[in-house]
């Protein structure tokens, strides 16, 4: 806990890197020395923020533990690796509980060095015109991590002067009621809404950012009004719209911050520092398009019960899915002393059940693989670029589809149903890209039905299905084959004490007070 979460803080200087080839992502040293002859334009101020948005700090959440906890644990992914997520016996010592909390305590370590020394800065003479969005952003990012600390592991500590806490000596840091961490993070996102521009460039947060998930937030606690309000005011900004390729906001880096992006992980295409690109690629891509320019090995694929959520002639299912039938024209992997392999790719990609493996063809064990954020066998084989592992594809963490989901379920609320015309337009929007027919009333099992198909393999499922309660989340999670197509698998094991992940035991060896009851934060 001290060296994890305290240090991750006061080390963050030490921790940024050189400069990169993009303006945005480029970073440099926050160390407190260079404070009062730096951070005297906002072209430097905004080169430090951009550490925020950085794949580097998010990696070891995004590579693999979203996946794991968002969608393994939800029910949308089958996985041999991330069994105890699958299967919900998840330990202390897990390491994609460890990344995550990692991840998520050293960003706010950033954040909170940058809070702290932009503060000085403006109290010093600092000018507030590019000071105050920039202490703004790191709001967000603060209020954004304790939003996703409280939906995973409930109770958590909160930290905001890391510097104060060490030279105090006392690391003993308990952990903190869940509605406090959520309080906190909603006030976090209520500063960032307020000095945050309206509009900025592609990539950057906005006070639209901030708007929308506050909305997400207030529907999770199920403030279903402020919820409807600040998702209508996302929307009525007219700032965002849903894109109409779907499948190349994951796959295209031509698509990157595009107009459903309200807030997205800053990805370059690079291997080096590890992490500047995007690593997802290979854990998602089908087996059978790996290449000397594309790994793919598949860890992560489609679930039996995802499979079955789709409606018939719902596009998603292509968009986000290869199954038996998939085709890529324009992809044509080829491998060296592969014949037979080369002239079943030669006129394109076809994802075949029935072709053995070694000549093109997939057999997964639920006979699918994901179609979001693999970018494909490489550029010289008719794909984006792709090295090795790393693709340029940003992630995107809040996108318009979701504020418009947020809205009709805010709508509805409580009740059993509603034929508001507002609320069926929010999601009836989402329903027409995605080639269905629109719905003239709606319930919660409408919504949420159209939360999975619409967010599968982006991390979020889980969080739908656990902020239902134990009750309809035990309901939801008992139904789900959670097998392959030769051994359907049903769990009976979901209790109560499975609804949030257990703190990494090695932050409670170091800090014992974690292994305690929760204490309020606000007195």
């Amino acid at each position: 806990m001290k060296r994890k979460i305290i240090y991750a803080a006061l080390l963050a200087p030490a921790l940024m890197l050189t400069s990169c080839k993009e303006d945005f992502i480029d970073r440099p040293s926050l160390s407190g020395t260079t404070t009062g002859n730096y951070y005297n334009s906002a072209e430097q101020v905004r080169a430090a923020t951009s550490t925020l948005y950085s794949g580097l700090p998010w990696r070891n959440y995004e590579s693999r533990a979203q996946d794991a906890i968002g969608d393994v644990m939800g029910g949308n992914m089958f996985t041999y690796t991330d069994t105890e997520y699958l299967n919900f016996t998840v330990s202390a010592a897990s390491e994609r509980v460890g990344a995550a909390w990692g991840a998520f305590y050293k960003i706010i370590g950033y954040s909170n060095v940058m809070l702290k020394t932009f503060e000085e800065k403006k109290a010093a003479g600092g000018d507030a015109s590019y000071l105050d969005p920039a202490i703004a952003e790191a709001h967000f990012i603060r209020g954004m991590l304790y939003f996703y600390i409280a939906r995973t592991w409930g109770a958590a500590p909160i930290i905001t002067d890391p510097g104060a806490t060490a030279l105090s000596g006392d690391f003993n840091i308990p952990r903190y009621l869940q509605k406090d961490v959520l309080r906190f993070a909603l006030e976090e996102l209520q500063l960032a809404e307020k000095n945050l521009p309206e509009s900025d460039v592609p990539g950057r947060v906005t006070k639209y950012s901030a708007k929308g998930m506050m909305a997400k937030l207030y529907l999770y606690n199920k403030d279903y009004a402020n919820a409807k309000a600040k998702a209508e005011e996302v929307i009525n900004s007219g700032k965002y719209t849903l894109v109409s390729d779907y499948e190349g906001m994951f796959t295209k880096m031509s698509m990157n911050n595009n107009a459903e992006s309200l807030f997205s992980i800053q990805h370059q295409f690079a291997q080096d520092p590890w992490g500047t690109g995007n690593i997802k690629n290979p854990d998602r891509g089908a087996g059978a398009l790996r290449t000397s320019e594309a790994d793919a090995w598949e860890m992560y694929v489609p679930s039996i019960d995802m499979l079955k959520e789709y409606e018939f002639g719902d596009l998603r299912r292509k968009w986000s899915v290869m199954e038996q039938g998939w085709t890529k024209p324009t992809w044509k992997p080829q491998r060296a002393n592969a014949p037979v392999y080369n002239a079943f790719m030669a006129n394109g990609f076809k994802y075949d059940t029935l072709q053995p493996t070694n000549d093109g063809g997939s057999l997964s064990p639920t006979r699918a693989n994901i179609v979001k954020y693999f970018a494909g066998p490489g550029k010289s084989f008719g794909g984006e670029p792709v090295l090795g592992q790393n693709s340029g594809n940003n992630v995107v963490l809040l996108r318009y589809a979701d504020i418009l989901l947020i809205y009709a379920e805010a709508v509805l609320g409580a009740n059993a149903s509603t034929s508001d015309t507002k609320a069926l337009d929010a999601l009836n929007q989402v329903r027409r890209r995605a080639g269905l027919n629109p719905k003239t009333s709606i319930t919660l099992d409408d919504i949420l039905h159209e939360r999975r198909v619409e967010f599968a393999f982006e991390g979020d499922y889980w969080y739908d299905i656990q902020r239902q309660g134990f009750a309809k989340a035990k309901a939801i999670i008992e139904k789900q084959n959670r097998g392959t197509v030769t051994a359907a698998t049903y769990l009976t094991n979901f209790t109560q004490d499975k609804m949030f992940l257990p703190i990494p035991a090695g932050e409670i060896i170091q800090d014992p007070e974690l292994g305690k009851e929760p204490v309020p934060y606000y007195k």
